[in-house]
Parts: structure tokens; sequence; C-alpha cells
């Protein structure tokens, strides 16, 4: 079997990112003082020692907007200097008007596979990042969304479940991007019937051919390692989206706030045991190197 992917990780300077610096502000994850600090690859690499882990999606970790060409620079730097093979998803802001010209600069960089820009909004303010729920059928974020596919890339969709009619409308109208599901459409609500709501839009979004769906995340609301939520969630993608659709994010280290990676994978390998070993594979690689261009 070929190394494990991670499809969601993130390394930093804290002096790079604005969120880390000054007074806490909240955040989906709670509070986050073990994170006020360098994450360097170096640690990350010695998170993932041992774990089989081969290779490595960089997700975009809110940089000043105007700095993403800067983040970009710097990570693929990194990954040379460090020698792990460390594919890309940058920022960029897709509603802006010069966006098919920041799209190119971006799609220059031979590690760049793909584009994040934060759409989740929610009635609770502290879940609250975007400026409206509406964001993903914006005509101009569905243009740009266009013009990834042109450059071969992918979108990193980020929603909650109540924004699922928005987001089923940038999918049907650009069915020749790519899109990935982040942190499996965000359950924020384990009650039943929160699950019952998030499982029915994940259903609907699961119907569109060009959406896979990343398993990261998925301890983000509940702030520990809950092994029986993470095997929930896993079945129900599972089930919506097929093994060949779904992968593996570790979301490091926003995840090391309350577990260890050996044990976070342990938890993922236990939501996906009743797979067969190739779809098992599909899941913690396969799907990641397909979708990233990662071989």
């Amino acid at each position: 079997m070929r190394g494990l992917v991670d499809a969601h990780v993130h390394f930093w300077r804290q002096a790079d990112l604005p969120w880390l610096q000054g007074p806490m502000q909240p955040r989906i994850f709670g509070p986050y003082e073990p994170l006020r600090r360098d994450y360097p690859l170096a640690e990350y690499l010695a998170d993932i020692a041992g774990t089989g882990v081969e290779r490595a999606v960089y997700v975009q970790a809110n940089w000043a907007p105007e700095r993403a060409l800067d983040e970009v620079a710097w990570v693929a730097g990194e990954a040379e200097r460090k020698g792990f093979p460390v594919a890309i998803v940058a920022f960029a802001d897709l509603l802006a008007e010069d966006a098919p010209r920041r799209l190119e600069e971006l799609a220059r960089y031979p590690a760049v596979r793909g584009v994040r820009q934060q759409l989740h909004w929610h009635e609770i303010a502290q879940y609250r990042f975007a400026a409206r729920p509406d964001l993903p059928s914006d005509p101009r974020l569905i243009e740009s969304c266009r013009k990834l596919g042109e450059l071969g890339l992918v979108f990193e969709l980020q929603i909650f479940a109540g924004q699922v009619e928005s987001a089923l409308t940038l999918l049907r109208a650009c069915p020749g991007t790519g899109f990935v599901l982040v942190h499996a459409g965000m359950l924020e609500d384990a009650s039943e019937a929160g699950f019952a709501r998030w499982r029915s839009a994940l259903a609907r979004l699961a119907a569109e051919p060009n959406l896979a769906c990343k398993l990261s995340g998925l301890n983000t609301f509940v702030r520990r390692l809950d092994r029986d939520l993470v095997g929930r969630i896993c079945a129900a993608a599972l089930e919506a989206f097929g093994p060949k659709r779904c992968l593996f994010g570790s979301n490091f280290p926003i995840e090391k706030l309350w577990c260890g990676y050996a044990d976070l994978l342990e938890a993922y390998r236990a939501g996906i045991a009743h797979l067969s070993e190739p779809d098992r594979r599909a899941v913690l690689g396969d799907n990641a190197r397909r979708i990233y261009r990662l071989d």
C-alpha cells in the first residue's frame, strides 16, 4: 500500500498571521493560545513521524489577503528546503474585479493545485466567516470558479448545511471545475435534528459529480477527539459520496489543540474500517493524489 496523503494541513510563522497576533479573536475551534506561536514544517513532520503519511496538501492559513502570493512563495520555499512534497491550496479573493489576473499569478507556481476562500456563514456569529450566506452563488464568484477550472485548479468549498441552495447553484454553474467540500460540510450541531439536517444537505451536494468530500476538521465543534462522532460523520459522508470521492485531511495543527496526530489518524482508520482495502486506500491517499495531481 502506498503511503497516506494528508489533504488538509497548515504550518506557519506567527508573525505572518493577523489572527494569531493581538487579542484572541472568537474562532469556531475555541480558545487557541497553544497555537499563538510558530508551527513550522519541521514540527509537522515530527507530528506525522511513524504514521505512514508521505505527502500533504497545504491549505491557506489566512495570511493578510493582499499577501496571498507571499504565502505561496514561502510555503513552496519551505517545501523545497525540507524535501517534503507539498501541494498548495492558496487564497484568492474570487469576488475581486481582478480575480482572473490573481488566479493566473497563482497558477504560475507549480505546487498550486487549488484555491480556498472561506464562504461559511452561520446564524451564530462566532461560527460566521463570510459576509453573507449566499456568497457561493454570487455571479462574480461563479465566474472565478469557472476560471479555476480553465486553469486546472480546484476550489475548496467551505460552507454550512444552511447554505446548500447557494452552493448547488455554484456547482451546477461550473461543471468544468472540480470542488472539494471542506470539513465534510461542517457539522456544527450533532443533535439528532442537527445531524439529520446536515446529512440531508450532504446527500443533495453529493448528487453533483464535480464535488468531492474532505473528511477533515470533524472534531472542530466539540473541541475534543470524539471517535464516535468521527465514525458517524465518515459513515454518512461515505454513504453520500462513496469511497471514490472522499479523502482524509488532518486539519493540523488545529486538531493538535486536543489530540496527537497518531490518535487522530487511528480514529479515522476506525471510521473507515468497514470498507474494502482498495476503498480504504482511496480515502487515505489515492483520491487526494488524483484530485490534487500529486503523482
